[in-house]
């Protein structure tokens, strides 16, 4: 299994409920990608409180590397990495992305 990790460090202005409609178009995705399992999006609620900045983030879990290409190459998923880029300080140097293999 790949896990697909993302943190995303907002622009001050961009509003919880921005935030909250962009991480619920993922689990849409889930039906137009087979291979895609759990997706947890979110507020960090760490009690260490070392997010530097990176305070929401989401991660995806996808059966296989190939399952990941699909999803990054899916139009719907580029929309929507694009209002993350958009809404991000610093556009592209405001998301961290992690792939790990579990």
């Amino acid at each position: 299994m790949i896990r697909h990790i993302v943190l995303i460090n907002f622009r001050a202005e961009v509003s919880e409920q921005e935030i909250s409609q962009m991480f619920s178009a993922l689990p849409a995705l889930q039906d137009l990608l087979p291979g895609m399992g759990a997706v947890t999006a979110g507020r960090s609620e760490s009690p260490e409180q070392m997010e530097r900045g990176y305070m929401h983030g989401f991660v995806l879990d996808f059966d296989s590397w190939q399952s990941l290409q699909a999803y990054q190459d899916h139009p719907q998923h580029q929309a929507l990495g694009a209002r993350l880029v958009a809404a991000a300080e610093g556009g592209k140097d405001g998301i961290l992305v992690f792939d790990l293999e579990v």
